[in-house]
């Protein structure tokens, strides 16, 4: 039985998204004008502005586009501080050119936006595993009046594959979703930039030098109120400890902060998961998307998955984790056996890590950025 404060808060987010937002735009509709110069960045779970726009907003930039950051973590304001915050937003958007998004931001789609204004969500991951939007409650639960998606004029994916499960997910019109690449990925082609993160890696974590690296970055299950991430209370820094070859960084969703401050610590701090990516030698996953960031690098990766059948039954997949070009575990004793003697070798073959790169990444490659402006170009 929900508590009497949750259905307090779930009836004031609606009067927020259905009411008083939708007035607040209208109004200011009435004084402006559309100024397709004007650029609004917005996102509201994070406090700076997010990896997945920094690509975006560097090149709208240098182009001499009026850029406005609408950028806050909405867990670390206060209730009037959520709706000056959102008020502010509306205000802007109704004379915007173009607002870019990387994740659910309701207040985009609380009302009927102007033509003249294009809404661009470039969202936050690749690939193509765990079910997501309207396909799971998870995401978008039954008692969300509205559509979260509505106003989305161009969602970009990472390859051909992911479209039509986007279409679908995300309840959009046909030609919406395009496969145009990820625009924060184009970075990974930049022979400076992984030289860059080598080096820094090198002065974070000196005592790996000469050993594998092995990088356990698990998701989690559940949602984002309550996460759970099953592998992460099995010990596995103390086993893998006993393997003299390897170096184990442990790397949770940021949402596990609060569960799990302990791997949040300096070195998290100083050198961030995507960077540590082309010094990798193995990557432990689940069902992060990280896996298909670092599928670019064609490099071997092992599926642990100890809460599959529990995760499939709740959730859900798209593609089927067993099916990917590397092991799939679920025992804690399988995990360490197949690292220390790189049994993962006989499944990681490069042709199968090339060709899972192509099949659902395969438009990022270090152009998205460009291919998506001169398609934001032509919306219409």
């Amino acid at each position: 039985m929900k508590s009497i404060s949750f259905v307090i808060k779930q009836h004031i987010k609606s009067y927020v998204q259905n009411r008083m937002l939708p007035r607040v735009y209208k109004k200011a509709a009435l004084s402006t004008k559309v100024d397709k110069n004007k650029v609004i960045f917005a996102e509201m779970h994070s406090n700076t502005l997010p990896n997945s726009m920094m690509a975006v907003y560097d090149a709208l930039k240098a182009s001499g586009k009026d850029i406005t950051l609408y950028v806050r973590d909405v867990k670390d304001m206060s209730w009037p501080e959520t709706f000056r915050f959102m008020k502010a937003f509306m205000k802007d958007y109704a004379a915007a050119g173009y607002v870019y998004i990387c994740s659910y931001f309701l207040p985009v789609s609380s009302c009927k936006k102007r033509e003249e204004t294009k809404v661009i969500q470039l969202w936050h991951s690749g690939g193509l595993l765990k079910k997501m939007g309207y396909d799971t409650l998870d995401d978008i639960p039954k008692s969300y009046k509205g559509n979260v998606t509505a106003n989305y004029d161009l969602v970009t994916v990472s390859a051909p594959v992911c479209v039509n499960y986007w279409k679908k997910a995300l309840r959009l019109p046909a030609g919406i979703t395009k496969a145009l690449g990820l625009p924060r990925t184009d970075i990974y082609f930049d022979k400076k930039w992984t030289d860059k993160c080598r080096a820094r890696f090198e002065k974070i974590y000196p005592e790996a030098k000469g050993k594998r690296v092995v990088l356990y970055a698990p998701s989690f299950s559940g949602n984002a109120a309550s996460p759970k991430a099953p592998g992460l209370d099995m010990g596995l820094e103390k086993a893998f400890a006993n393997l003299n070859d390897v170096f184990l960084i442990v790397r949770p969703h940021p949402l596990m902060r609060r569960v799990y401050p302990q791997y949040f610590d300096k070195r998290y701090k100083a050198i961030s998961t995507d960077r540590l990516l082309p010094v990798t030698d193995l990557l432990i996953t689940d069902y992060s998307s990280i896996l298909f960031d670092y599928s670019i690098f064609r490099k071997p990766f092992i599926m642990f998955c100890p809460d599959i059948e529990e995760y499939e039954k709740n959730r859900g997949f798209y593609a089927d984790p067993r099916s990917f070009p590397a092991p799939f575990i679920t025992k804690k004793d399988e995990l360490i056996k197949c690292v220390e003697y790189k049994l993962y070798l006989d499944k990681c073959k490069d042709e199968d890590l090339y060709n899972f790169y192509q099949e659902y990444m395969g438009c990022c490659d270090g152009k998205s950025t460009m291919r998506l402006l001169k398609e934001v170009e032509r919306l219409k």
